[in-house]
């Protein structure tokens, strides 16, 4: 017998929550159509069932108790949007088992359980759906599984935090510092209230994991990535990024090598002729480059209740096509392999650096037989009178692998011309 309508059990009823039931209501007809069937949220899971919401649903709808979405027979694929990893993985797992398909928007679920959960869901038939977790509203997932799939993908750059975006964007545009940019997007919903795993990398690191894992064909862990936050960028390398060419964004990278995977998150320069520079405010972006496509990028907003609603029920929309057709779970990533994992100090890259050191001649010179000495050549210079006897220099190397550009930099440390090392950072030469 043909099923006539899909029914959901949605775990949460926050922010994302609140988007999903808004679009299955806005376009309902579109929606029914697309899916091949009628889409009816059958309950929904609440802490409390006093509490205001962003919308206003049947009372009816609500449950405190996840066994009546769980153990419901009736209900054909549970979607989860209440955010934690334990509580939910537990939920996740019970639903598979009992045979229900999963839709989520957890990229740290997905990042740290992803391999087990699918695997769980391959052993029962069924499938998991995570277009959400990754880039809000942006298509990721999907065309990375799909759409490119014949390809053999070299690299993926992504600005995939938006908060940290944000934050970034107001001191190149409108010379703010950290702590004012950090407020403003406080107070316009863009930064959470303790903001740390945004402003440290972690967020943008566990979208990594599950983009690399797609990407590459590869079994990713948040402990194979090198992560550095933004919390060290200051007002002044924005300015002198911007007198060289470059903008300053968090970038999310990873390449495949001959040798292995390089995966890193971390304050990169990068031209501001590459699209990348140009991705503004709380928007996200990836770029990606493949050998038979060339070079593509993803963009628009990376949160929000509607972006991101959006992308979940597109996956409701292939869930129910699937029930339709009998597809049962056609999972991919359980043919990822095992690849080695490139450490930080074998990877090249061009670097800038700022410090102050005594305005005093043969600085220089001690300068370029430290970098010299050590195979890093310098590309360009910037040096500025500072007070009390001090000179502010800021130095880009061309690309060295980075131990020995490490080398050098410890060098310098220790000269007693140099009085601070202020910054240092990444570049993206092209």
């Amino acid at each position: 017998m043909e099923k006539q309508s899909i029914k959901v059990g949605l775990l949460g009823l926050g922010t994302v929550g609140a988007g999903v039931m808004k679009i299955l209501k806005m376009n309902e007809e579109q929606i029914t159509r697309r899916a091949g069937m009628p889409v009816e949220v059958k309950k929904i899971l609440v802490r409390s069932l006093e509490k205001e919401r962003p919308i206003k649903v049947d009372a009816s709808l609500l449950t405190t108790d996840p066994e009546d979405i769980l153990q419901d027979p009736e209900i054909d694929v549970v979607v989860e949007v209440m955010g934690g990893v334990e509580q939910t993985r537990r939920y996740i797992e019970k639903a598979l088992q009992n045979k229900k398909f999963v839709i989520t928007a957890n990229k740290d679920l997905m990042a740290t359980a992803g391999s087990e959960l699918l695997l769980l869901a391959r052993e029962h038939g069924r499938n998991i759906y995570y277009e959400a977790s990754v880039g809000g509203g942006i298509p990721l997932v999907r065309p990375l599984k799909h759409s490119l799939g014949a390809n053999r993908i070299w690299r993926i750059m992504g600005i995939i935090n938006g908060t940290t975006n944000y934050i970034l964007t107001q001191m190149n545009l409108q010379d703010m510092d950290f702590e004012e940019a950090l407020k403003e997007a406080q107070l316009k919903g863009f930064a959470e209230p303790d903001p740390s795993n945004d402003l440290e990398g972690l967020d943008a690191a566990y979208k990594l994991c599950i983009l690399a894992g797609l990407s590459f064909n590869s079994r990713v862990r948040i402990d194979d990535l090198h992560i550095e936050g933004i919390n060290s960028v200051d007002r002044r390398d924005i300015f002198y990024a911007r007198e060289l060419g470059f903008s300053i964004k968090l970038l999310a990278i990873g390449e495949e090598l001959d040798e292995g995977v390089a995966l890193r998150v971390h304050p990169t320069l990068i031209p501001t002729t590459h699209p990348l520079a140009g991705v503004f405010f709380e928007n996200n972006a990836l770029y990606v480059v493949g050998d038979a496509v060339g070079e593509v990028m993803f963009f628009g907003p990376g949160a929000g209740a509607m972006p991101t609603g959006s992308s979940v029920i597109a996956d409701l929309i292939e869930v129910a096509r699937n029930l339709s057709h009998h597809v049962e779970n056609g999972i991919m990533e359980m043919d990822f392999q095992e690849k080695a994992i490139l450490p930080m100090e074998e990877l090249s890259s061009a670097f800038y650096l700022r410090l102050h050191a005594k305005d005093q001649p043969g600085v220089f010179a001690s300068l370029a037989t430290a970098f010299g000495d050590e195979k890093v050549s310098l590309d360009m210079i910037i040096q500025k009178r500072s007070d009390e006897g001090l000179a502010e220099i800021v130095l880009v190397t061309h690309a060295v692998e980075e131990k020995y550009f490490n080398r050098a930099l410890g060098r310098i440390q220790r000269f007693p011309t140099i009085k601070e090392i202020n910054s240092v950072f990444r570049v993206i030469e092209n």
